[in-house]
């Protein structure tokens, strides 16, 4: 029970107790005007939720504004629950990735379940049903007890959440670095599919129409989770763990079926899920969006938990919860059908048309303030951004290339690396099968979900090298978004548009805000050049330990189009005597690369170079050839270099390969170089692949189980695939059963 004395507006103001919530003096003084007095703790409680860099990207709207949104697939871009986009056949998918990366530092299990049960919500809010989950998630190393426990238990945590709800986990990264040690990142992404006639927005409209709110009961959970996602993690955030929601996988289930009825009901006007900043931010969002207000009587929210204030039910992130709109009348049909599935629907409020949010508890009004100041109109900042020294330093070093003694002993380390070593550990805990509509699942470039009653799939996945954007934010930026094309065309898709995580350190200091500004800049240029807009997103800014910032992480999740099932393409090689062809050229890029990294044990100079129309050209090509039949497997080249790919096309198969190289042996095995490909074609296809894409036969695909590549007709490797993948197999079980 709540004993506490709220403080009066006065001492809110003398004491300065809005410092505490996240608000400074100017915010502090721009709420007193706004609403012309000084605010009660409750109004002070909405304002700081919604002012949070979390709610109201006050920090990053500047920024964002510069990526492209709109396209002629475009059905909605940014501002909603989650961006859509047409597939054809009056069919639409939905997408948006979020990031929970504060909650799971602090309890790792239920800040992974709940970011997961979060972006659920996000997508079936839109009327759509979630067909897949993809994840992309950030680590120190796995060699302290504390990462391996932070490590193990967001697996599980993502694992139990989405195997109990029935959605398929297909796909997702992981890297390990140091600079995640105090702050690992956990993005969740969640697609769904929905027709174009089913398409809701969370909108309250029409005068008099009642507020309802549907599922979970509100507790005490989650109370300023907004506000804590918008602060640097410290040795005080132990202190924040109330600030942790616990998700209920079998309730979003029931709530998901009941909305996705709702939804077809023509009583619904608007719906919105409780997600950060809970019940405040819906209902202002809500209400803002329509042009309205809002009247809510907080005596009837359903309560778990006994003498809540008013200030706690609004700024409670219990989850499973979402808001409706619903015509004045036909509030019955609603109850109806959500008592089906053992839920409640409670008239809370009624739309009005004052443009105000109101709140009355126990029989007085406790808050009166105008929605589109809680919304639309939160301050907007331009922060000063100054390029690093360090930036300046990596730019003027020349291209190094580690000294490499043994290839093939190299070769094996990459693979045992725990960024490019087998994430087996990790996705076998997931239900990748569940529904059976997975075609492609985890371990090939990009998962591929078939769309029932068509001859079209839809491919998926989240992508991002932290390492390249710290040396060089706007090269990093563009590799992202075409590394995750990448992926998508090596799957037989066409990449339609992305949704982002923009997860970096705190934006007060120029030189973080400048990666960020740097990073969009990159990200922007390759979704214009790669037709791929931006139709979704999250910032996560603060992600800082005791001061020390992430490497900055704009994680891109990308979905693509595969217009028949004929199409769809893995990275194993398929059978002896293919030929294999790598399109690309390769050049000494190492900087930020996993050699750099195994050699030095520090990253440094520039990253990988990379030239957008070049890009677009090959992914073209390559996709053309996979449509014409003539491709038999594709697999793009990234962390470890050309070695690296080549091991992992062998991986699962029972055959090897017999490769030819000229070059130098570790630039051409180890180096990094952007829009390359390993491709593999029957030989009956040979000179129609070589009519549609340019590209330099090395060699075929033999059965005896062997990697044996030869670099100037010098053996350099001539390994057993079996001894190649114990090491990329065993390397995470390995680190995690070790006791140091």
């Amino acid at each position: 029970m709540s004993l506490l004395l709220e403080p009066t507006a006065e001492q809110i103001k003398s004491e300065k107790i809005y410092r505490e919530m996240g608000l400074s003096d100017e915010e502090f003084a721009l709420v007193e005007e706004i609403i012309g007095r000084l605010p009660n703790y409750t109004e002070l409680g909405l304002f700081s939720v919604m002012w949070s860099e979390h709610c109201s990207y006050k920090n990053s709207k500047p920024v964002l504004r510069k990526f492209p949104t709109k396209g002629e697939r475009v059905l909605q871009g940014p501002g909603e629950g989650a961006g859509i986009v047409d597939i054809g056949d009056e069919q639409a998918v939905v997408f948006k990735m979020e990031s929970h990366n504060h909650p799971s530092a602090i309890e790792p299990y239920q800040g992974a379940a709940t970011g997961v049960g979060g972006i659920i919500r996000d997508v079936f809010s839109m009327g759509a049903r979630p067909v897949a989950l993809l994840n992309s998630l950030r680590f120190g190393e796995l060699t302290t007890p504390r990462m391996r426990y932070l490590f193990e238990n967001v697996v599980a945590g993502i694992a139990g959440y989405g195997n109990c709800v029935g959605i398929p986990t297909v796909g997702g990264e992981i890297q390990f670095d140091p600079s995640y040690d105090g702050n690992p990142l956990v993005n969740a992404m969640c697609v769904g599919l929905i027709d174009h006639k089913d398409i809701k927005k969370g909108v309250a409209t029409g005068i008099g129409n009642t507020v309802m709110y549907v599922g979970a009961k509100t507790g005490r959970d989650g109370i300023h989770g907004a506000t804590f996602a918008s602060e640097e993690l410290s040795e005080a955030s132990e202190a924040k763990r109330p600030a942790v929601q616990v998700g209920d996988p079998f309730m979003e289930k029931l709530l998901l079926e009941a909305s996705l009825e709702i939804i077809q009901s023509d009583a619904l006007v608007g719906i919105q899920d409780m997600g950060a900043a809970g019940l405040t931010s819906s209902s202002a969002e809500m209400a803002s969006k329509g042009g309205s207000g809002i009247e809510m009587n907080l005596d009837f929210v359903p309560q778990r938990e006994t003498g809540m204030t008013a200030y706690e039910m609004m700024l409670s992130e219990s989850q499973e919860r979402m808001l409706i709109v619903v015509q004045k009348g036909r509030e019955k049909e609603i109850q109806d059908i959500v008592e089906k599935y053992g839920l409640e629907a409670v008239a809370v409020g009624v739309v009005t048309d004052d443009k105000r949010l109101r709140l009355v508890h126990k029989g007085e009004v406790v808050a009166d303030v105008p929605v589109d100041a809680l919304a639309e109109d939160a301050p907007v900042y331009h922060k000063p951004s100054a390029e690093p020294a360090y930036y300046r330093e990596f730019q003027a070093m020349e291209n190094d290339i580690p000294a490499v003694d043994d290839v093939q002993e190299t070769l094996e380390k990459l693979l045992s690396q725990p960024t490019i070593a087998s994430k087996e550990w990790v996705y076998n805990q997931y239900d990748y099968m569940v529904r059976t509509n997975t075609v492609v699942s985890p371990g090939s470039d990009a998962a591929v979900v078939r769309i029932r009653g068509t001859r079209k799939a839809l491919a998926m996945t989240t992508d991002c090298n932290s390492r390249y954007i710290y040396l060089d934010p706007e090269v990093g930026g563009k590799i992202a978004v075409a590394e995750a094309a990448r992926n998508v065309v090596c799957s037989g898709g066409e990449p339609i548009a992305i949704t982002d995580c923009l997860n970096f350190g705190n934006p007060e200091k120029p030189e973080i805000f400048w990666q960020l500004e740097k990073a969009v800049d990159g990200m922007s240029a390759a979704c214009t050049a790669l037709n791929s807009p931006v139709i979704s997103g999250n910032v996560s800014l603060y992600n800082e330990t005791n001061g020390t910032a992430i490497y900055p992480t704009p994680t891109v999740g990308m979905v693509g189009l595969i217009k028949d099932l004929d199409h769809i393409t893995t990275q194993s090689f398929k059978q002896a005597g293919d030929l294999i062809y790598v399109i690309g050229e390769t050049k000494a890029e190492f900087g930020g690369s996993e050699l750099q990294k195994l050699t030095y044990g520090r990253i440094f100079g520039k990253a990988p170079a990379l030239d957008l129309e070049v890009e677009a050209e090959r992914q073209s090509s390559l996709l053309g050839a996979i449509r014409a039949g003539v491709v038999q497997s594709a697999h793009d080249v990234s962390e470890g270099g050309l070695g690296v790919a080549l091991a992992e096309s062998v991986f699962g198969t029972e055959f090897g390969a017999d490769v030819q190289l000229t070059g130098d042996a570790t630039v051409m095995l180890f180096s990094e170089t952007q829009s390359r490909f390993v491709v593999t074609v029957s030989p009956e296809n040979k000179e129609r692949f070589e009519e549609l894409v340019a590209a330099t036969l090395v060699g075929n695909v033999t059965n005896d189980g062997k990697l044996v590549i030869a670099v100037n007709e010098a053996n350099s490797i001539n390994a057993s695939v079996e001894t190649l993948l114990q090491a990329w197999k065993g390397a995470i079980p390995c680190l995690l059963n070790s006791k140091a």
